[in-house]
């Protein structure tokens, strides 16, 4: 097969340069104008019914249709979407088939920002189409169809188009050999490298999604052919327009007279003395001119006190605002630098009286176009400019002299053909607003705003039209090459992704890069990008948590579980998803991982995806994740759901969960000559996963823990506590001998559960006694949550683990320790006297039998805790302030075997809602208990 998919003619997808007749969705039209004529007076047509759809973006009926392309991008949800699916589907059936079979992609990505792709337009997050074109390669043949409802830039389209360049392909490490195949790089069993295939080179096709004007018109931009010719005329054809009708604005004179050319102009607050109430220039009095740094404290110029930011009062002024009809407060700003070019060379000055009177002028003009007014509503990003400056109308975020510049840019724009040129000019709306914090110390002060805030901060850079976009049009032009697609292979809609009208099992692959809880408020980040597009962001559906919208951490999950569900629905049966999480709170993270269990994925894997920089929150905040966690899970085939079901009531049908499972699990992790655990086959997780999905489910869990860790040994090859199918054993084997051994997980000690698993850690590497276990212990428990009643080291080790106490022979797990580790021990019969001694009294990991009796005995006092809860909540209406959360887990199992759902249902509202919202195995009980009892 050719690098490039055969095409079908129905649904070419040419280049938009051709000026000859174009096909698209079986219509044949004398050129792209005309396509694109005839389908917006469909979707002219279809707008009365698509306005009924739940997240419909707010707009006139004209704007949608002005920033809409149909039927490959639509700024409403786009009607199109099944059609293409068809064409698609259609397309693949002339190609080579591929056996689908993957295991989870494990290996930890990283990838840098510094590509032209990601740098041609900002927005609050965005993962590298490099890291994406990883997943897809693995997870996907060429001619796959990949969704993602969170599109934002439309980097996951990007990236589906780009694994059909054979250069972007071995950009990644890789190799393309002449048939095409993607060879990776493998180590063998002797430590040499060979090169094995795994995917294919061909373009993916992209539905992309998300509920942002923005982010859609973004990605449409990034995934659209582009005539570069014609946009470099008309974008220099625009400028000149506003250069001639505005350039004065821009003007200021040097110290011989000539007139040179603003590049920016630095604003600084103005504040009050306490002492004194004489005004005081921030910039003036806390700024260290030769660093360029802020200072902590400073003098009053007028009366000596030591002052503070945070001591000082803004000062203020009341104006008449002519474009609202109204009276506005807002904190007072002067300028006081001016950078500029004169005669080639730049320079700096302070603002003189020509510089002052330009500025008074340019404040009495009219503007003589349309600029957006919005009010800001209220949230929690929008509070910050309205509370520091009195920013309250969309159009206060500029100064009078790029408000004016930048709406004579938008207007040229949308007057030209090109709606690259709107993009174009988009770069410039957040970097020409008081959001441009003036950097002395940077080389440049364009986009030198917070991402993630509408912070405006004390000194502001007011740049120039010319300084702002002429670099930016120079990388657009030199980099056409790398940054636009030569075929249109997305389609993009913009609405709620929840209700995404996309016909079932349709969708090959998903990546999603969803919104996490309160990290970042899209709608209210995007007000000033979507109040000059004229189309906004309906926020109902938005999957935040938000107090100012009334959405808090149980909204979010429900929001995202209603993603996910529709994600399940429309993914293909033994397909996968990968969601990119980034957050620092374990109740976040709990809910991502709650909200995919229960919309019915399973999850298999969780890698690290390492983007090289960090957001604002990150670098500033000490608990930040510095490293995104990629979540891969997948949709059980219909023959594992069937043989399920076949045989629910058997403990046959958990073995047919786990063999099923297993198959999807990777078999070996690792860097070279490290293998690393996979907990994901561990009999402690397997059992859990096998839990969640019959609860979620509806179907009674057949086996209990000890009856599960014992049938696991005996049915499964075990190999370094980790199960496996008799195929993968061999496969495990082989890379196993090249390794040095296995590296054991880094555990987070917070709770029961965590401690015993540290404890058995510590004890498969080394039997110990418990006087050499105690210190360590007690450094490790140091971060155990308020709420754990978490019981005495002793406890634990009599309820998990066994003790030698030399009643018999070594055991074999404390012969093989002391034998590979003492010299003078090695070869001695596990009776001799020597050795017995140097055994006595260390715990050890028991075999599963012995394992077995030591689950059902916990699990009778776990229970017995557990009664003692409910009898104590019997009499008083308090909540449980200090519980052992694994007696409350077994509590929980027991009633939900038992069916009493009231049980749980009662004591999970006596529970801290922060430890219900962070348990995934609590919250997975009383939700559904919930359900079943019809709350």
């Amino acid at each position: 097969m050719s690098d490039n998919l055969k095409q079908e003619t129905l649904f070419e997808m040419k280049n938009e340069t051709q000026t000859g007749p174009v096909t698209c969705l079986g219509l044949t039209f004398e050129n792209d104008d005309a396509r694109r004529a005839y389908f917006t007076e469909e979707l002219r047509k279809k707008l009365p019914e698509l306005k009924g759809i739940k997240g419909f973006p707010k707009g006139d009926d004209e704007d949608i249709l002005t920033l809409s392309d149909p039927p490959y991008y639509t700024a409403c949800p786009n009607p199109w979407v099944n059609d293409f699916i068809l064409g698609w589907e259609k397309c693949k059936e002339m190609n080579d088939a591929f056996d689908f079979q993957r295991e989870p992609f494990t290996a930890d990505v990283s990838e840098g920002k510094s590509h032209p792709i990601y740098n041609a337009h900002s927005y609050h997050t965005k993962v590298p189409h490099k890291a994406i074109m990883r997943y897809i390669l693995h997870y996907t043949n060429p001619g796959d169809v990949v969704f993602d409802g969170f599109c934002g830039s439309g980097m996951t389209g990007v990236a589906a188009e780009m694994c059909g360049n054979r250069e972007a392909v071995r950009e990644l490490g890789y190799q393309v050999d002449n048939e095409g195949w993607v060879l990776k790089e493998e180590i063998k069993e002797d430590g040499k490298v060979s090169w094995v295939p795994f995917s294919k080179l061909g373009p993916r096709r992209a539905i992309l999604n998300d509920l942002s004007s923005a982010a859609t018109f973004i990605s449409y931009n990034y995934n659209t052919p582009v005539d570069i010719a014609a946009f470099e005329k008309e974008a220099i054809k625009l400028l000149s327009e506003v250069e001639k009708e505005f350039g004065w604005m821009y003007e200021t004179k040097h110290i011989d007279g000539q007139v040179g050319r603003i590049n920016y102009t630095v604003w600084s607050d103005v504040f009050v003395c306490p002492e004194c109430t004489s005004e005081i220039v921030f910039r003036d009095v806390a700024v260290d001119y030769d660093s360029g740094n802020v200072k902590d404290e400073f003098a009053c110029p007028f009366c000596t006190r030591t002052l503070t930011k945070r001591s000082m009062e803004r000062a203020w002024t009341t104006r008449y605002d002519s474009l609202i009809g109204q009276n506005v407060r807002e904190a007072k700003q002067i300028p006081v630098l001016i950078n500029y070019t004169v005669g080639g060379k730049k320079a700096e000055k302070k603002p003189d009286e020509f510089d002052l009177k330009l500025i008074e002028k340019i404040n009495n003009c009219e503007i003589p176009y349309w600029v957006p007014t919005n009010e800001l509503k209220d949230g929690q990003n929008t509070r910050q400019p309205k509370i520091s400056h009195g920013v309250t109308h969309i159009h206060h975020f500029y100064t009078k002299r790029n408000l004016m510049a930048l709406g004579a840019l938008y207007s040229a724009a949308f007057k030209s053909k090109s709606k690259l040129c709107v993009f174009f000019v988009q770069y410039a709306a957040l970097g020409f607003s008081k959001l441009s914090r003036y950097s002395p110390n940077h080389f440049s002060q364009v986009n030198r705003y917070l991402s993630g805030t509408l912070y405006i901060g004390s000194q502001q850079s007011e740049v120039s039209v010319s300084y702002i976009l002429s670099n930016k049009f120079t990388r657009l032009s030199n980099n056409e090459a790398v940054l636009f697609p030569k075929t249109r292979s997305s389609v993009i809609g913009c609405g709620d992704s929840s209700i995404i009208e996309i016909k079932p099992n349709s969708v090959d692959y998903i990546f999603v890069d969803p919104p996490f809880g309160a990290n970042l408020n899209y709608s209210e980040l995007n007000s000033i990008w979507e109040s000059w597009l004229k189309v906004s962001t309906d926020d109902e559906p938005e999957a935040i948590e938000n107090s100012v919208q009334g959405k808090n951490l149980n909204d979010y999950r429900q929001l995202m579980l209603d993603c996910f569900k529709k994600a399940y629905s429309i993914l293909k049966p033994g397909r996968w998803m990968t969601v990119e999480f980034s957050n620092t709170k374990a109740s976040v993270w709990n809910s991502i991982q709650t909200a995919l269990v229960e919309s019915g994925f399973i999850v298999a894997n969780v890698s690290a995806l390492d983007k090289k920089q960090g957001s604002f929150k990150a670098v500033t905040t000490t608990t930040a994740v510095k490293q995104d966690l990629v979540i891969s899970a997948y949709k059980p085939s219909n023959e594992m759901k069937s043989e399920i079901i076949k045989n629910q009531y058997t403990e046959d049908s958990a073995w047919s969960y786990v063999r099923n499972h297993l198959e999807k699990l990777p078999i070996y992790i690792g860097p070279r000559g490290i293998t690393e655990l996979i907990v994901e086959r561990t009999p402690r997780v397997l059992f859990d996963r096998m839990v969640s999905y019959y609860v979620q489910n509806g179907l009674s869990v057949p086996l209990s823990s000890a009856e599960f860790q014992t049938g696991v040994e005996r049915r499964f090859p075990m190999r370094d506590g980790m199960a496996f199918l008799e195929r993968q054993v061999v496969d495990y084997d082989k890379k196993r001998m090249s390794g040095r051994g296995v590296s054991q997980l880094s555990l987070f000690v917070s709770d029961e559960n965590s401690a015993i698993e540290w404890l058995r850690h510590q004890l498969l590497k080394k039997p110990q006694t418990r006087q050499e276990l105690h210190s360590s212990f007690i450094k490790e428990i140091q971060h155990i949550a308020k709420h754990e009643m978490l019981p005495e080291l002793d406890t634990l080790l009599e309820q998990n683990f066994l003790k030698y106490e030399g009643e018999s022979e070594v055991p074999s797990q404390i012969h093989t320790y002391l034998s590979s580790d003492y010299k003078d021990l090695r070869n001695l019969s596990k009776k001799d006297d020597k050795l017995v001694e140097k055994a006595l009294d260390r715990w050890y990991v028991p075999d599963p039998n012995k394992q077995a009796d030591l689950e059902k005995l916990r699990e009778k006092t776990l229970l017995r805790e557990f009664s003692q809860y409910i009898e104590e909540l019997s009499s008083n209406k308090k909540k449980l302030k200090q519980f052992r959360t694994e007696a409350i887990r077994a509590g929980f199992k027991k009633a939900w075997s038992e069916k009493d759902y009231q049980t749980i249902v009662t004591i999970g509202e006596r529970l801290p809602e922060n430890v219900l919202q962070e348990d995934d195995k609590l919250l997975m009980y009383y939700d559904n208990a919930q359900i079943r009892l019809g709350l």
